[in-house]
């Protein structure tokens, strides 16, 4: 039900076996149609392909811990597989609710609801934005919310979430660095709510982030945890590192249990 022509020369969509489907034509794409099309594993791939066993045994505390995570890194660097390795630390008796733009989550959890955005029709109605979702997933008495990315103002609807006995909810965003994935989150909320003091959003973030992953992909491809950083501070953003590529270097004090 999608369109792709002149007047919307690009669609991204979710193929039957969850694919991503991203295509452009004339008069964006100069040079002709290109169709872009992402294949994900079939099999599920375990934390310890992304860190040594001390470091995914902390990421699996802090999971136990329910506390909040954002998981940053560039595209391609392993977010979302690592969103659904993280999630098979989850309680099997929690029941998970998804909420993306695009499917691709496979949590290998026995209780988990899918939530799906949806762009509006040729004649402008019928758009279901991620806040929609946020806002709808909140009345199905979630135990986990996962969001697969953070990218407008449903930043502020995710941090009331939080902030508000909601535990143990994942999401990711696009960053370079953990202290980067704060500011970037600190600068959605602040584009959405523009009245509110800078220390207030900076208090909010920090109340509502208990650590952040972030991830790198390297030359050959691998995909690792670089920094799981637990977040510090209020009116002024910070982090304390817990773990690098080398390893555990503090344990977290965090939590929600």
């Amino acid at each position: 039900g999608r369109r792709l022509d002149r007047l919307h020369p690009t669609v991204d969509a979710r193929l039957p076996d969850g694919s991503r489907l991203c295509a452009v034509v004339d008069p964006i794409a100069v040079d002709g149609p290109c169709l872009t099309i992402r294949r994900f594993s079939a099999q599920a791939i375990p934390l310890d392909r992304f860190a040594s066993p001390p470091v995914v045994a902390l990421l699996a505390e802090l999971v136990q811990r329910r506390c909040h995570l954002l998981v940053s890194g560039a595209t391609s660097s392993g977010k979302t597989t690592l969103l659904n390795a993280l999630a098979g630390q989850v309680d099997p008796s929690s029941r998970i609710i998804t909420l993306e733009d695009v499917a691709e989550l496979r949590l290998p959890h026995p209780h988990v609801v899918r939530l799906e955005t949806r762009e509006a029709t040729a004649d402008g109605v019928g758009e279901v934005t991620l806040a929609h979702l946020l806002r709808t997933a909140l009345r199905m008495r979630p135990d986990h919310l996962v969001v697969g990315e953070i990218r407008g103002n449903e930043a502020v609807h995710l941090l009331q979430a939080m902030n508000t006995g909601h535990d143990g909810s994942l999401a990711t965003v696009h960053a370079n660095s953990a202290l980067d994935a704060l500011e970037r989150l600190s600068s959605l909320v602040l584009h959405e709510v523009g009245n509110w003091p800078l220390a207030a959003v900076h208090e909010h973030v920090a109340r509502a982030i208990d650590a952040v992953v972030h991830l790198s992909r390297r030359p050959d491809g691998e995909r690792r945890v670089v920094e799981v950083a637990e977040v510090v501070g209020g009116a002024a953003l910070g982090i304390r590192l817990l773990a690098d590529e080398g390893g555990v270097l503090a344990a977290p004090t965090r939590g929600r249990r």
